[in-house]
C-alpha cells in the first residue's frame, strides 16, 4: 500500500499544537509502518532567492526516514492544500491519505483519514475574526464529510463533531495526543539555562498562544487579585507567540499596576519550554476552549501543578492531576493559584496524581492507533 501523509506543517521551526501533533505522529509511526508500505510526505516547497536566481527548497526533518519513505515537494503561490496537493491527488493519488491537520483536498482518494483538533471557533467566536471562523468553519464540516474516517483528539471534540456536524458516531475514532519526554524529570538534565528561561523565581507561568481564547486578560487580572489580596512575590511568565487578539492583551499588560512583575517571554524552543516548566511553582493554563490541552500535560511531566479550567476537553485530560477552575471568573482562577501555594499537602496530592494521569499518554501509542486506521 502506499500511504501519503500531508506533512505541510509538521516540520516548521516554531511549531504550536496542530503542528507538534504532525510532526510527532510522523515521527513515530517510522517506527510502525510496515516495510512492504510505502509512505510518501507532500511538503511544502518555498520559492526562495539565492546566489541570484529563484530555487525550490524543501523543509528540513531532523530525523532519519526509513528508506520506503520519501519526501515530495509541492508548490502552490496559495491555497496549497486545496491546488497545489488536490493536483497531486489527481496525477498520483496513493492508497490511503492522512491529513494530520484538519483540511481535506478537494480532490482526495476514496480512503482519506483526517485529525480534527478542535472546534474552539465555534464556542469563543471573540477569540476569532469573522472570515477565520467562516473559513474554519466550511473547511473543517467539509473535511469532516468527505474524509472516510475521521480521528479526533478527545471524546470531546468528538462529541462537538458529532452534535455540530452530524458526524454519525461509527466515523469517529478518538485517538489521544501524547506527551513524551526523554527525562522523567526535566529538571535533572538541565545544564546552562538559556537566556530566555532564565527568569527570576518564584514564577506562575503560562505556555500557549497569547490570543483572546487563551484567556489571557483574566490570568493578568488573577494576578493582580494574588499579588494584592495574598501579597505573593511571583512574577507571572507568559511564553507564546502572539495570535488573534494580540493588541489588546498587549495593552492590558501595559495597564496593569503589576506590569513590572508580568514577563512576557515570546517563542521558545523546546529546551527552552522544559527549563520554564521546571522553574516555576504553579501552571496556569485557564483557557475558554480547548479540543485537547496539550500544555497541562507538559506541565504534568514536568511535574508542576496545574490550574485549568472545568470546561470543554481539560478535565478529560487532565483527570485528577490538576486544579479545576472557572475561566470566566478572575477571582476563581487566583483562589485555584492560590491553593496551590498555600497548601503543601494539595500541592503533593496534585502532582502525584498527575504524575499517574501523564503515563496515559504517548506519541508512540497514538501512532499505532492511527496506523491501524490507515491500514
Amino acid at each position: 500500500m502506499l500511504i501519503g501523509i500531508d506533512a505541510s506543517r509538521a516540520f516548521l521551526k516554531q511549531r504550536t499544537g496542530i503542528e507538534e501533533y504532525a510532526y510527532q505522529t510522523i515521527k513515530h509511526l517510522c517506527d510502525v509502518v510496515s516495510q512492504t508500505d510505502n509512505v510518501v510526505l507532500y511538503v511544502r516547497k518555498k520559492l526562495t532567492f539565492r546566489h541570484g536566481r529563484f530555487v525550490f527548497r524543501l523543509p528540513e526533518i531532523d530525523f532519519t526516514l526509513p528508506a520506503h519513505w520519501q519526501v515530495r515537494g509541492i508548490w502552490a503561490p496559495r491555497f496549497w492544500t486545496q491546488i497545489g496537493l488536490s493536483w497531486e491527488m489527481l496525477l498520483h493519488s496513493p492508497g490511503v491519505l492522512f491529513i494530520p491537520a484538519h483540511t481535506v483536498p478537494i480532490i482526495h482518494p476514496r480512503k482519506t483519514i483526517v485529525t480534527i483538533h478542535g472546534l474552539e471557533y465555534e464556542f469563543c467566536k471573540e477569540g476569532y475574526s469573522l472570515w477565520a471562523r467562516l473559513y474554519m468553519r466550511f473547511s473543517i464540516r467539509f473535511s469532516c464529510r468527505a474524509a472516510s474516517s475521521v480521528i479526533c483528539v478527545s471524546e470531546n471534540t468528538k462529541n462537538d463533531v458529532m452534535k455540530l456536524y452530524g458526524i454519525p458516531q461509527e466515523k469517529i475514532r478518538v485517538v489521544y495526543e501524547g506527551c513524551d519526554f526523554k527525562a522523567k524529570n526535566p529538571k535533572l538534565i538541565i545544564k546552562t539555562p538559556s537566556q530566555k528561561s532564565k527568569i527570576e523565581k518564584p514564577y506562575l507561568l503560562f505556555i500557549g498562544r497569547l490570543e483572546e481564547r487563551k484567556n489571557i486578560a483574566r490570568i493578568i487580572e488573577a494576578f493582580e487579585a494574588l499579588k494584592e489580596k495574598y501579597k505573593i512575590l511571583h512574577k507571572l511568565a507568559l511564553v507564546g507567540k502572539p495570535g488573534y487578539g494580540y493588541r489588546s492583551i498587549k495593552y492590558k499588560v501595559a495597564r496593569s499596576k503589576c506590569k513590572e512583575e508580568i514577563i512576557e517571554v515570546g517563542y521558545v524552543s523546546e529546551e527552552e519550554k522544559w527549563e520554564l516548566l521546571g522553574g516555576a511553582d504553579v501552571f496556569v493554563f485557564p483557557t475558554l476552549y480547548e479540543g485537547f490541552g496539550l500544555p497541562v500535560l507538559e506541565a504534568q511531566r514536568a511535574g508542576v501543578p496545574a490550574v485549568t479550567s472545568k470546561t470543554s476537553a481539560l478535565p478529560e485530560v487532565a483527570g485528577a492531576g490538576a486544579v479545576y477552575v472557572d475561566p470566566m471568573s478572575a477571582e476563581s482562577i487566583a483562589e485555584g493559584v492560590w491553593k496551590i501555594l498555600s497548601d503543601k499537602v494539595l500541592r503533593d496530592g496534585i502532582i502525584k496524581e498527575a504524575t499517574h494521569n501523564v503515563n496515559r499518554f504517548s506519541w508512540a501509542q497514538g501512532a499505532q492507533e492511527v496506523l491501524e486506521i490507515l491500514i
